[in-house]
């Protein structure tokens, strides 16, 4: 009798280290996510910067060309002022209706000229106006999204630094509860967890199905689980597995310890 209730014991220990080193081991698999992520998420903001940029860039030059294109019409309509003086000279010299005629028919030409070139100069100037207010909002975008890179950053490296040294000490409880485990028991933790996608050997049995999964333990199985008295394998996903009130109890005080550690902080 007293054998089996050490031996009870002995296996609820070995359930609660194991899904306390879970606990802890799936943290810092989010602290080293969290870490590769960072340069990603940089990156991305950056290129949205250069994106922004080189936008930024093609609405300046279009409104470069469209001014160019003022300035070639303005000089159009030099040209064909001169070419009005020069016609208006030439009337006082002609001999014949028919050259007075075509003198006159040139003016008025290059009076339309003066007008088309107007009218494109009214256009183009409101196009100026209408990108020039385009590209002063953009660049006002771009400065806060600049600014929030900057402190983007500057909050990251923050975080970095907190979570750096909270892995320092989740490595260390880590080995702690390691050394609470058998060797063959810790073997077959890590292979498990090295085999599954989030890395979670240890999982609690909610439902009647372990966490994460949609296919349920048998009845039997899941009547010796409660009993704690024999570590137990789900045989679909091949974790181990521990019942939803242990797994409470052990999350509940690794959660007041984070919280207690944080408010030394």
């Amino acid at each position: 009798m007293i054998h089996k209730i050490q031996e009870t014991i002995t296996v609820v220990d070995k359930l609660r280290a194991l899904y306390n080193l879970q606990l802890i081991d799936s943290r810092i698999d989010e602290i080293r996510k969290f870490r590769e992520n960072i340069p990603i998420e940089i990156k991305s903001l950056e290129e949205e910067l250069s994106q922004m940029k080189k936008n930024l860039e093609d609405i300046h030059n279009d409104i470069l060309s469209i001014k160019e294109n003022v300035d070639k019409q303005i000089k159009n309509i030099k040209s064909s002022e001169i070419l009005i003086k020069k016609y208006e000279k030439q009337k006082d010299n002609v001999k014949n209706h028919k050259e007075l005629y075509s003198l006159n028919k040139e003016i008025d030409y290059q009076k339309l000229e003066i007008q088309l070139s107007k009218k494109i100069i009214k256009e183009l100037n409101i196009k100026i106006n209408q990108k020039e207010n385009f590209f002063n909002q953009k660049e006002e975008l771009l400065k806060n999204k600049e600014e929030h890179l900057f402190h983007k950053k500057k909050e990251l490296n923050n975080i970095l630094l907190e979570n750096n040294k909270e892995e320092k000490i989740l490595l260390e409880k880590s080995l702690f509860f390691s050394k609470k485990v058998d060797n063959n028991l810790l073997q077959t933790y890590k292979k498990i967890r090295s085999g599954v996608k989030n890395g979670v050997a240890v999982a609690p049995v909610q439902r009647g199905a372990p966490l994460g999964s949609y296919l349920a333990i048998t009845p039997q199985k899941y009547s010796e689980l409660i009993q704690r008295n024999k570590l137990l394998i789900d045989e679909h996903s091949g974790r181990i597995l521990i019942d939803s009130e242990l797994a409470e109890e052990e999350e509940k005080k690794y959660f007041v310890k984070k919280r207690k550690n944080n408010k030394i902080k």
